[in-house]
């Protein structure tokens, strides 16, 4: 045991962990300029904002080395930097999805650190210290996210009751404005009937006044109640943002990286790969799914196996594109195609075995739902025993009636 060690496993983490927070906010911040879709400036806009990942990296390794019965949470320091960083993603809109991608990347972060500075500072822990170690770094994060999270969700929560509250002060008004041109209208069709008017040219012209003035009137309401009606959109639902398409797939396909290992499976990911305007938790739903299909159902006879995410020139218009995502798999036989994206169904259940693999036949049935709810189209191609491509066409702009 090195004299370091001496200290106690947990006490000698967290002083890394405390010497080693600029790298390790460092490597936060990289990963997080990837995961978000602001700006690399905007990621953490101002001085301040940007000492919040030191300094809740070095809350983490205080954390780390306290005694057992102390809770971060009662760092308010801490928490209140937490609900900062809360409140910055809701005014960058961002998503729930992404907000706690932030956090499993942090924790990601934090195990890998943990495992390596053991290797090389020759550590001989119990498994009892590492499980207590590891035990506090994902309660340390876990309550962080949570904190931040909450505040994010309480942001929209006050984001919704104003405008609940706008929409019932302006529904009141509304009802109270619509009575007088209706009223109106109502007594000038019953004037119309009457010949006196009808015959009197003068009389006649102000009762068409009348009508057009409140005509004009219920116009200009009813375009208020569609505004109203526009705002009262969930703000919690399919959240569009620009989204570097290359980034994301470079983060699913570090995300599928062990998987990909174990099968021997290399990620290709092109670098043409366009931006687009979508919802980006459903688009690394679909780039999740028909990466990971394509290593589970990868050849294991095959030696240089591959799966690979691509842009496809000239498949689509100006206004849309095509990605590609395609392996040399085992491949998916003919009469079983028309079939895949079909909820509960599997093309090689019989092989589970063989390939080391499980599954419920919904993967590529959420896929076709995620690509319908993101406006576009996607279609399947292969050949048994040579591989599989998928698809996927996307609008590569946001619609012009969402815009409006």
């Amino acid at each position: 045991m090195t004299p370091l060690a001496a200290q106690g496993y947990h006490a000698v983490i967290a002083a890394r962990v405390a010497a080693e927070r600029l790298t390790i906010a460092g490597q936060w911040l990289t990963r997080l300029r990837e995961v978000l879709t602001v700006t690399a400036n905007e990621v953490f806009p101002s001085e301040q904002l940007l000492d919040h990942i030191p300094s809740l990296v070095d809350e983490i390794s205080s954390y780390l080395a306290a005694p057992a019965d102390m809770e971060i949470a009662a760092n308010a320091a801490v928490m209140e930097k937490a609900r900062e960083l809360g409140q910055l993603r809701h005014q960058q809109h961002a998503t729930t999805h992404q907000l706690l991608h932030e956090y499993e990347i942090l924790g990601e972060i934090l195990d890998t650190f943990l495992v390596d500075e053991t290797e090389r500072l020759a550590l001989q822990p119990t498994v009892g210290e590492c499980f207590q170690v590891q035990r506090r770094l994902t309660r340390a994060v876990r309550v962080l996210m949570r904190t931040t999270v909450d505040t994010f969700i309480s942001e929209y929560t006050a984001t919704i009751q104003e405008q609940a509250d706008r929409i019932t002060a302006f529904n009141r008004s509304a009802s109270h404005e619509l009575r007088s041109p209706i009223g109106t209208l109502m007594f000038a069709g019953a004037l119309l009937e009457k010949d006196v008017v009808r015959n009197d040219p003068q009389r006649l012209s102000k009762v068409a006044a009348a009508v057009r003035s409140s005509a004009e009137r219920l116009s200009w309401i009813v375009e208020n109640l569609q505004r109203m009606a526009r705002m009262s959109e969930p703000v919690d639902g399919p959240s569009e943002q620009q989204v570097d398409l290359r980034a994301l797939a470079e983060e699913v396909a570090r995300q599928l990286n062990e998987m990909a290992l174990s099968h021997a499976v290399a990620i290709r990911i092109a670098d043409e790969l366009p931006t687009l305007h979508a919802d980006p938790a459903r688009l690394e739903l679909v780039l999740l799914n028909l990466v990971s299909n394509a290593i589970k159902y990868s050849d294991p006879k095959k030696s240089g196996s591959f799966v690979e995410v691509s842009l496809v020139p000239g498949a689509a218009g100006a206004e849309s594109c095509t990605i590609c995502v395609r392996d040399n798999g085992i491949g998916i036989q003919e009469a079983d195609r028309a079939a895949v994206f079909d909820r509960f169904f599997r093309a090689h259940p019989h092989r589970d075995h063989e390939l080391g693999v499980t599954g419920t036949g919904l993967g590529l049935a959420i896929v076709a739902d995620c690509v319908e709810a993101l406006g576009g189209t996607i279609r399947c191609e292969s050949d048994a025993g040579q591989g599989t491509a998928f698809f996927v066409t996307l609008p590569v702009a946001r619609p012009s009636s969402a815009a409006s």
